[in-house]
């Protein structure tokens, strides 16, 4: 038996000491340093036996190396396979992370059920019963997922020798724990251990694994954060439980984009792809209303017209509020000082309130002329032209700036019937016949005097 030793270790950010301190000098936390023993296993492998299908690695040229894409495997879902990059790479590790309830479960097993490969899901957190529930309403006939129970991970690659599955899901990386350490399931080291013994299994073997990840009341994913330094794609779930649409995004990737966005519906009989996210970010209400303007954006490479809300109403307490969801309230600050200074609108003693539709979260700048036109819109009680939509980004001297992409949301914008887009007159974009009418302006008072002359 290998000597036993004990080290402390900060629960938030996963840094070791050789004592107990009060405060982390990693992460400044107070009072996250907790003791764990260690033992220092003989070997750290994770085969009992030697297996013919293990891969010998050795040094190769780098102008001897193909440079040919890898074969993925197609996970017959779209949005996946979007933010995936094209599909599950072998031998790759992917951490799902997300809510309590959001789907995370859901959306894995709903995963494994279509494979049409081998899969192994493993679940530390429900029975087979629970699982086999679930599974009744997403796709009863899938007659290639295999459920394990199990929390141990000699016990699991014990399963993995017998099966050899193509694909491993793991539900989820808090609740497995190794002999290796002495150290309770869900604690720093036993998943700093468990996730190493996955990506030597992953890479010896070529076999995608699929964690998913327990994540704090911060947000984080449970956990060291080395646990996402190890793993090759972070995933996460959003969304709020108490609304129907889904949000996946990829906040590490090494073998895509990071910003592309797949996006979902919960409904009864599991997670439906939403393959035209315009449906359910512009509303149907055929009513004109003061205050909602409509923008062009993207997200990676898909065009998104989002819905955009504004309400403009004098200060009832004194102090002007200034709040927005889903947008950048510092540059809400901005654009409305610009307002001020540039157009002439006295906003400094009138609350302001500002909300994408839809529930998500957009970064892009060219949603910028849409703010700036909701605003206006809810400031003079004046409706817009719903058939027209936005696409620019505003300066701080009043300037319509230009936009990345300008074609493809002009584009997108004329398939989903609007008639008008206002871009900025500095524009660059092959000249022809879109089908809609391109207003191209230069300044915000020109805006104001388009949209309310």
């Amino acid at each position: 038996m290998a000597k036993v030793k004990k080290a402390f270790f900060c629960q938030n950010c996963g840094a070791q000491y050789a004592k107990w301190q009060g405060q982390c000098n990693s992460c400044k936390e107070w009072n996250t340093i907790v003791e764990e023993i260690i033992e220092k296993p003989e070997k750290v492998a994770w085969q009992t036996k030697p297996s013919p299908t293990k891969r010998r690695n050795k040094p190769i040229r780098i102008n001897e190396i193909s440079a040919s894409e890898q074969t993925r495997y197609n996970t017959h879902n779209g949005e996946l396979n979007r933010v995936l990059g094209g599909g599950l790479v072998p031998g790759s590790l992917t951490l799902l992370g997300g809510e309590p309830g959001i789907g995370k479960s859901t959306l894995m097993l709903q995963i494994a059920l279509q494979l049409p490969y081998k899969v192994l899901y493993v679940s530390g957190e429900e029975s087979a019963q629970q699982i086999k529930m679930r599974a009744e309403r997403i796709n009863p006939n899938a007659d290639q997922c295999y459920i394990l129970t199990e929390t141990k991970t000699q016990h699991i690659f014990q399963q993995i020798e017998d099966i050899e599955p193509q694909v491993v899901v793991i539900d989820s990386i808090q609740t497995l724990h190794t002999d290796y350490i002495e150290s309770g399931a869900g604690s720093i080291s036993q998943i700093r251990e468990t996730t190493a013994e996955l990506i030597q299994f992953a890479k010896e073997t070529d076999t995608p694994v699929i964690l998913i990840g327990h994540i704090t009341k911060d947000g984080n994913i449970a956990g060291p954060k080395i646990l996402e330094h190890m793993v090759d794609t972070v995933l996460q779930f959003e969304g709020d439980r108490n609304h129907l649409y889904r949000i996946l995004r990829a906040h590490k990737n090494r073998f895509g984009s990071t910003n592309e966005l797949g996006i979902y519906e919960m409904l009864g009989s599991g997670l439906r792809e939403v393959s035209n996210p315009s449906e359910i970010l512009l509303s149907e209400s055929k009513e004109a209303l003061s205050g909602t303007a409509i923008a062009a954006t993207l997200e990676g490479m898909r065009p998104l017209l989002v819905e955009v809300q504004a309400l403009v109403s004098t200060a009832a307490y004194g102090t002007p509020q200034r709040s927005s969801t889903g947008y950048n309230s510092k540059r809400l600050n901005m654009l409305l000082a610009v307002l001020e200074k540039r157009a002439g609108f006295k906003l400094a003693a009138k609350d302001v309130f500002l909300n994408l539709t839809g529930g998500i979260s957009i970064d892009d700048p060219a949603i910028d002329l849409a703010v700036v036109a909701a605003v206006l819109s809810s400031n003079v009680d004046i409706a817009l032209d719903k058939s027209m939509c936005f696409a620019a980004e505003i300066g701080l001297a009043g300037e319509v700036r230009p936009v990345t992409r300008v074609e493809q949301r002009i584009t997108e914008a004329a398939k989903l019937g609007f008639t008008s887009i206002v871009i900025s007159s500095y524009s660059k974009f092959p000249k022809k016949d879109y089908g809609i009418n391109i207003i191209q302006l230069g300044k915000v008072h020109d805006v104001v005097k388009h949209l309310f002359a």
